[in-house]
């Protein structure tokens, strides 16, 4: 879950962040800058607390947090191939090596510490810092793809075992001996994650299509899901919710995509015997003489939910965290900003934003402004569906009250402290062709009406005393 300086700019779009991570269970962010690296803790969705900052050492290319401890490691551009290990608390350092090439990717759990080079792999004892095994002699790997359990029993290593050819190489970091090969993608790697028990692998090739998950250790295909056919693009970043429950993926697109694993199809319970199920499976017989791509495409599970992003081109990296006990997920973008967006977890569906920080503290009035507008946190699931968009209880004055005109059976906008707006009509054999707003000002008896265009789901709100000026927000959501 890191985005690093392997990645380089995308597209020529100016990057505030040279590098940025979230931790092993996604309760921590830490960002690399030119001047240093900072630690926030992701404990609320309203406050971004500030841990640790450092301008110790400049350009920072690679920085990464073990769990919730004082332990990080550091990577400068002005000395790419030295490794520093701190104890930030403390102030100290705890110890620094020197590599052959320059270093790519770190990956720690609570057990080991990868160092990912170009054509060769490190792994330390992390009690100690000692250099337990060299893996030499691998595949070109110019990005430092690879990915490490965080669940130190097993610490299994994952890492692309050819540089034209999505094949993935699995090793055991405990043992230090290679389990399995495993024939994941027909193009090259773009990404890989292990789920927080380290027993499923998730990977995507540089098509960016499809995404697929793996059982450790042996390498079986689980699930498979199509992201998108219209296009390809550069899968950025794979992430398991602790549960294991979802996969989000996020890529140089404005949409991230969230994928449910649910229980396997042989394991399904057997469906009662109806017409429409005796059908599907007829249609999922017909599948076996299909070729062999057609089948595969048909058996594809679709996104389960989407986050909407408000650019492209950036690079940024994903998670799925529960944060004040409310599914959450999070996206950290190169251009300086962490966006928290609401998840159902039972429909899925389109994700809502709800907060977004600036990381680096600058961020511009209209900015801050516009959090300060946003909506207070639900403080119950249930809430969080029913504000999932501005509703228009928000926006309507409360002295707004249900009134019919006289002699007219007309369809009217009901709003009220407690209940969001909604239409309702009763014209027989006629199409309902406007949505009228009554004002009551003060007893005065006087009525303010506006009525939108035939067709038009956006009433003009009426402009009065205590009425409320702007129109109604809409809520845009897209899939890629």
């Amino acid at each position: 879950m890191e985005a690093g300086a392997a990645d380089g700019p995308s597209g020529g779009v100016e990057e505030a962040l040279s590098c940025f991570s979230f931790n092993q269970d996604c309760t921590s962010l830490a960002i690399g800058t030119k001047s240093g690296y900072k630690l926030f803790s992701l404990s609320s969705v309203e406050q971004l607390d500030h841990v640790h900052g450092s301008n110790d050492i400049p350009d920072v290319c690679i920085v990464e947090r073990l769990f919730s401890s004082s332990l990080v490691v550091v990577v400068s551009r002005t000395k790419p191939r030295q490794m520093n290990v701190y104890h930030f608390k403390k102030g100290t350092e705890i110890c620094s090596y020197g590599y052959s090439s320059n270093v790519l990717s770190v990956r720690l759990n609570r057990q080991r510490l990868l160092v990912c080079l170009e054509e060769s792999i490190y792994i330390h004892n992390i009690k100690d810092m000692k250099l337990l095994k060299t893996i030499l002699d691998i595949p070109p790997n110019p990005t430092g793809l690879c990915a490490l359990s965080i669940n130190h029993s097993n610490s299994y290593v994952a890492y692309p075992g050819s540089r034209t050819t999505g094949e993935i190489v699995l090793y055991d970091g405990h043992a230090l001996k290679t389990v399995c090969t495993i024939a994941a993608h027909e193009g090259a790697l773009a990404a890989i994650a292990f789920n927080a028990s380290g027993s499923r692998l998730a990977s995507a090739s540089e098509k960016g299509t499809v995404i697929r998950v793996f059982s450790v250790p042996d390498g079986q295909k689980l699930y498979e899901f199509r992201r998108g056919m219209k296009r390809y693009v550069t899968i950025s970043s794979l992430a398991f919710s602790m549960d294991s429950q979802l996969l989000c993926a996020s890529s140089n697109t404005e949409t991230v995509h969230i994928f449910k694993l649910e229980h396997l199809a042989n394991s399904q319970p057997e469906e009662p015997s109806t017409w429409t199920s005796y059908v599907g499976k007829m249609f999922m017989a017909a599948t076996n003489y299909l070729p062999t791509q057609v089948s595969d495409m048909m058996n594809q599970d679709r996104a389960f939910a989407t986050g909407r992003l408000g650019f492209s081109g950036h690079r940024n990296i994903c998670t799925l965290s529960t944060i004040q006990k409310l599914p959450r997920l999070l996206v950290a973008s190169s251009s300086g900003h962490l966006y928290i967006y609401n998840l159902d977890p039972q429909d899925g569906g389109d994700c809502v934003l709800i907060k977004t920080h600036s990381l680096l503290g600058s961020g511009t009035a209209d900015e801050n402004k516009e959090n300060d507008l946003r909506p207070s946190l639900p403080q119950s699931y249930a809430a969080t569906v029913a504000r999932s968009s501005p509703s228009a209880a928000s926006t309507v004055p409360d002295n707004l009250v249900p009134r019919r005109s006289e002699g007219q059976n007309e369809a009217v906008l009901m709003s009220s402290k407690t209940a969001p707006a909604r239409r309702f009509w009763r014209r027989p054999g006629r199409r309902m062709q406007g949505v009228r707003l009554c004002e009551q000002n003060g007893g005065s008896g006087t009525r303010d009406a506006a009525c939108c265009p035939a067709g038009s789901s956006q009433p003009r709100w009426p402009v009065g005393a205590g009425a409320a000026a702007n129109p109604r927000p809409a809520v845009v959501a897209s899939v890629s």
